[in-house]
């Protein structure tokens, strides 16, 4: 853990420990037009590693991938016969964006065997057209960020919970955004709905606008995917963690200082 004092770090220093990820991540990932952070990208795509290290296997899904900026780094860490799911309207701000979306992807080496671009609108998805889209098997990682209101998020988190693996993560974007703050009532009022499911941590803002993500587990992962956290990410943790009521659970951010009490 930093110690209070130690100053504020770039997210240039943080790895997922995929080889092909960092290197995405070190010399495209801001090539591609988009909002996402790249510290969250090489945190979340580091807990793939971790899941493909305990032998949890699997797609990858994403709602709402613009221009692939996020995806292809999810993409990069797919183990072999693996593929990465990408749903959108694909409308915004052009319907040309689908077609940027699969040059991005192929410019920085996704294989178009280990892609799905699929136009369709995910409030109005049943889960078994997406599990048909997954051929059939669970999603261990799904990330949303789709449309920003209550409302969508609300459906987005109920399908993706459906097509989950046990062992499954949900990450979440644009956590505790001036600009969309009922996207934390959404949250809220699921986790009440799910009981089974909690917050397994916070991957804290670069910016405004590359805003923070929560990552979402079943209660009973918790614990495991957290001790692999504490240990590959051990410099990134706010020491005072983030209070869930009843649990605590991991903030991961690349200022790791305290207030100073003056």
């Amino acid at each position: 853990m930093s110690n209070p004092t130690t100053p504020a770090q770039t997210s240039a220093t943080v790895r997922s420990g995929i080889p092909a990820v960092d290197r995405y991540l070190g010399t495209g990932y801001s090539l591609v037009p988009g909002m996402s952070s790249r510290f969250a990208a090489a945190i979340c795509c580091g807990l793939l590693r971790m899941q493909t290290a305990m032998g949890v296997a699997g797609p990858v899904a994403e709602i709402g991938p613009f221009e692939g900026r996020f995806f292809i780094a999810l993409a990069h860490a797919l183990a072999s016969g693996e593929k990465a799911l990408a749903i959108d309207l694909f409308d915004w701000p052009n319907p040309e964006v689908m077609g940027r979306f699969e040059a991005n992807c192929a410019k920085h080496g996704v294989p178009a065997e280990c892609r799905i671009a699929w136009k369709a609108d995910s409030r109005r998805m049943r889960p078994q057209e997406l599990l048909a889209k997954l051929d059939g098997r669970p999603a261990r990682f799904i990330h949303i960020d789709g449309e920003h209101s209550r409302a969508a998020l609300t459906q987005d988190l109920e399908l993706a919970t459906a097509v989950l693996a046990h062992e499954g993560l949900i990450a979440l974007d644009d956590m505790l955004h001036p600009g969309y703050p009922t996207l934390m009532v959404a949250v809220h009022e699921y986790l009440g709905r799910h009981p089974e499911m909690c917050v397994l941590c916070i991957i804290d803002r670069e910016t405004v606008v590359a805003a923070t993500k929560f990552v979402l587990c079943r209660a009973e992962w918790f614990k495991s995917y957290e001790a692999k956290l504490l240990d590959a990410y051990k410099d990134n943790v706010w020491p005072l963690g983030a209070d869930f009521e009843p649990h605590w659970c991991l903030v991961l951010s690349l200022d790791t200082r305290l207030a100073e009490i003056g």
